[in-house]
This record gives C-alpha cells, structure tokens and sequence, in this order.
C-alpha cells in the first residue's frame, strides 16, 4: 500500500514537471508573424495645394453722395437689382449759414446793380433818340444791363444751390439725388433715413449710402503660402469649396498672382485671384468663405498604391509581393506622382500582384 502511495505522488511530481517544461517551452518559441496584403489599384492622382479666401464680385462699387446733409428718402434696400442711373437716396441739404448768408448778399447787391443799369440803359435810350447820345455809347449801358441781368441770373442759382442744391434753370435736383453708378444688386445699406452723410471730395471719402455689386461675375480671392507659389501658374485649373454650400464643388481659372508677398503670422503668403463659373440654381453670395484646391499635376487612371506600403533602401524603393502563403520577396518599384494618400506606380508590379503590409504584423 505504501509502495504504490509512493509510486502515485512519483507520477504526480513527474506531471508536473513535465507540465512546467512544456510551458516554458511554449512561451520561448517564437510566434509566426502574420502580415496582411494589399493590391493594387486603379484610380486618378490629383497633386495639388489649398488656398483659403472668400467669394467676392469682381465689379463692387461704394455710392457715395456729392452734397453734405441729412439722408432723406432711401429708395433701395439690401438685395435689390437696380440699373445704372436708378435712384438710391435724396438728400437733405443743411446749409453752411456763412455761405448762405453770402449768397443772399450777393443776390440783393445784383438786384441793386440791375435796378442802376436799368435806370441808366431808359435815361440814355431818350437822349439816343434826341441825338444827344451816340449808338456806340449807349451800346455801353446795354451791355452793362445784360450784365448785371446775367448776374442776377447767377447769383439765384448760386443761392438755390446751396440752399437746396438746386438750379432755378434746370429745375430738377442735381447733387442731392444719388444715384446708382452701375447695374447689380445692392448688397449694403449701411444708413437709414435722417442720419448725417458727408459728401466725397479730394479731403474725404465721403459716408457710403449703398454698396452695388454685378453678382453675375464673381471672383475667388484667397492666398497661397510661399513654399507653394512657384508651382502654380495663371490659367491653372480651381476647385472651389464653398462653406456654405455643401456637398457642390465650383470651378476656377487662375487669373492673377500678387508678385508681392505679405506676412502674416510669421509665413509669408502671396494674394492670387481666379474666375468663378457659377453654376445654374445656386446663389453664390459675397464674402462666403472658400478653399480652393489648385490642381498642380494630374494623372487619369493609373496604377496606384498606398504610399504606406513603400519601403526604403538607400536611395532605392521597393515594395514585398507575396510569393506564397505568409511569403514575400524585395521588389523594385519606379513610382511617380503622389496626392500624399496614394502613389503612381509606372514599373514593377501589376493588378494581380499581393503586396505585404509592413504595418499590419498581428
């Protein structure tokens, strides 16, 4: 009974070693790496570079009156079409006392002289026809009453300007109606009626009534950084991507590129220009923001495959192609264009070709 107790905990001692033996075993020996595999594929890379800016007419034009004065009557609001020559505003003129009491001066010192000329112009017209008078000296005093007429004349005029900023002759308001310079839509009224506007001159601006802007011709402004400026060209291709219009994209020809850079925030970035195609149904309004992808080389329809799958040798390139189950071997690859996802391949492999997945071990 003893002898085979003994013998039974032997064979248990002895499981448990072999038991340790095998788990060490077990644990040391290496495990076989599996790699997934990719193909090939066909597709069109697109090299290009983002520009950020916005969406604005080409043609804007700010209204600006010609007279100082209070705003009286707006004939327009925001998103109007108008024509050139419409009427935006009237103003109100609020005379400057001085000038206008300088006016009224003049036009009482006229009357005087036009009552003097007249009385002079009948006394000379008897003693004319009593002989006492030449023609040529009374031709004198007729002139010196057509004279102080047209002075007259002209001293109303001045006085009804700067009172009104009408002329007595014309009879219709000149300076203080303001009107639309070209044909568009009106995108701003920034004034509303009684408020105070300056007039534009060589000293001012002026305070804008309207802003009018042709939105059938609209423009992209945006800028590009200086590391990408050289690789772009005028005419180039756009692809516009508009905020606030999702899931369209709009088309663009580079038209312009500042040859001045300025700085902003440490990069020095250049201001270009492209001409918009806008397209039937969509009202593209101004200033919305855009990106613009400027499309610096393409190819159509080649074989391509994930940059992730390259790998590096000196200065050469090669990918792994599987050769059978979890096999692989070293093959050359000449590549060309690459959109930064995907790379052209031009030699060394084919659509049915496995390639390993250096990143995918499991």
């Amino acid at each position: 009974m003893k002898k085979a107790i003994t013998v039974l905990f032997g064979l248990v001692i002895l499981s448990g070693f072999a038991g340790t033996i095998y788990y060490l075993y077990s644990k040391s020996e290496e495990q076989s790496v599996v790699y997934e595999t990719r193909s090939p594929i066909v597709t069109t890379i697109i090299d290009k570079t983002v520009a950020t800016g916005s969406v604005v007419p080409r043609k804007e034009v700010e209204i600006k009156p010609q007279v100082s004065g209070i705003v009286d009557e707006l004939y327009v609001e925001p998103g109007d079409a108008v024509e050139s020559g419409d009427l935006v505003a009237r103003i109100r003129i609020i005379p400057n006392m001085v000038n206008l009491n300088n006016a009224e001066t003049r036009v009482n010192r006229a009357k005087i002289e036009l009552e003097n000329a007249d009385i002079d112009l009948a006394r000379n017209r008897r003693l004319m026809e009593e002989g006492v008078v030449s023609k040529a000296d009374f031709q004198q005093y007729g002139l010196a009453y057509d004279s102080a007429e047209e002075e007259l004349t002209a001293s109303i005029d001045n006085l009804e300007l700067i009172k009104k900023g009408t002329r007595a002759k014309a009879g219709e308001t000149t300076n203080t109606l303001v009107r639309a310079t070209i044909a568009g839509m009106v995108l701003e009224v920034p004034l509303e009626e009684g408020d105070f506007v300056i007039e534009s001159n060589t000293f001012n601006d002026g305070t804008t009534i309207a802003t009018i802007a042709d939105m059938d011709e609209l423009i992209f402004e945006g800028k590009v950084d200086e590391s990408e400026v050289g690789k772009i060209l005028p005419g180039m291709n756009l692809l516009l991507t508009i905020g606030a219009i999702e899931n369209d994209t709009f088309e663009a020809t580079l038209e312009h590129i500042a040859p001045k850079g300025v700085e902003e925030n440490g990069a020095i970035q250049f201001r270009i220009r492209a001409a918009l195609s806008q397209k039937d149904g969509i009202f593209v309004r101004a200033n919305y923001s855009a990106n613009a992808d400027i499309v610096l080389d393409r190819r159509d329809d080649v074989l391509a495959i994930s940059e992730a799958l390259l790998q590096f040798e000196g200065e050469g390139t090669f990918v792994e192609v599987e050769v059978a189950p979890q096999r692989f071997e070293k093959r050359t690859v000449d590549t060309g264009l690459s959109d930064g996802i995907n790379i052209e391949v031009i030699s060394g492999l084919s659509m049915e070709d496995r390639i390993k997945d250096p990143n995918s071990a499991s």
